[in-house]
C-alpha cells in the first residue's frame, strides 16, 4: 500500500508533460485532463518542443496559469523534466517511468530521424540534445516531494534506476506494465491524490 501523501500541500492545478517524440493527445495526457474535469482542477498538457531546453522553457511558463501550487506529472523524458520543475519551484510531482539518464538514453539516437505522429514535426538528434539534458540535469532530488509509478516490465528504460534515483519517494511497482503504462486509469486516484483531490467513485467506475 502507498503511504499517505504530504498533509496540506493542495494542488492548485496540473501540468502533465508527456514524454520524448510523444504528444498532448497520448492517452495518458488525456487521462489526466478528463481526471482533472471530473474535479474541477486546472489541467494543462503543452506540446513539448523537441529540444529539452525549449521544452522546459514552455512547461514552465505555463506554471503560473495553474495557480500558486500545481502539481506536476509527467512520463519518460516528461517524468525528468517534471523533476526539474519540482526542484526548481518546490513542487509535488507525480512521475510515470521517468527517465533518469536521459542524456545516455539520447546518446543512442544521436544522429537518428524521428518524426511525431502527433505533430507531423520530423527531426534529427544532435549532440546538442544531450548537452542541453546535462545542463538540466537536477543536483540532486528531493524524494519526499514525488509519487513513482513504475512498470516492472519497462522495455525502454530499468525501473530500478529511477527507484533508487527517487529512494524515499512514494512508489507503486506495477507488476507486467511495460514503458507506456498503459494501466495509468486504474491509479489516477493515487495520482490525484499525491496533490490533495480525490475522485469521485462514479469516475473511477466509469473508466472500468
Amino acid at each position: 500500500m502507498l503511504s499517505e501523501p504530504r498533509r496540506g500541500r493542495v494542488a492548485s492545478g496540473v501540468l502533465y508533460l508527456h514524454g520524448f517524440n510523444s504528444g498532448a493527445a497520448s492517452p495518458k495526457g488525456v487521462l489526466v485532463r478528463r481526471a482533472c474535469e471530473a474535479l474541477g482542477v486546472p489541467c494543462i498538457t503543452p506540446q513539448l518542443p523537441h529540444r529539452p531546453g525549449a521544452a522546459l522553457a514552455l512547461a514552465e511558463s505555463r506554471l503560473a496559469e495553474l495557480g500558486e501550487r500545481p502539481l506536476v506529472a509527467g512520463s519518460s523524458l516528461g517524468g525528468f523534466l517534471a523533476t526539474c520543475l519540482a526542484e526548481r519551484h518546490d513542487l509535488d510531482g507525480v512521475l510515470i517511468n521517468p527517465a533518469v539518464r536521459p542524456a545516455d538514453l539520447v546518446a543512442e539516437w544521436v544522429g537518428e530521424r524521428f518524426a511525431n505522429e502527433h505533430t507531423g514535426e520530423r527531426f534529427t538528434i544532435g549532440r546538442q540534445h544531450l548537452a542541453e539534458l546535462a545542463a538540466l540535469t537536477p543536483e540532486a532530488v528531493t524524494p519526499e516531494r514525488y509519487l513513482l509509478l513504475l512498470g516492472s516490465a519497462d522495455e525502454v528504460l530499468d525501473p530500478a534506476h529511477a527507484f533508487t534515483l527517487y529512494r524515499g519517494a512514494r512508489t507503486l511497482l506495477h507488476p507486467g506494465a511495460d514503458h507506456a503504462f498503459t494501466v495509468l486509469s486504474r491509479h489516477l486516484p493515487a495520482v490525484l491524490a499525491h496533490g490533495g483531490h480525490a475522485l469521485p467513485p462514479e469516475w473511477q467506475a466509469s473508466q472500468h
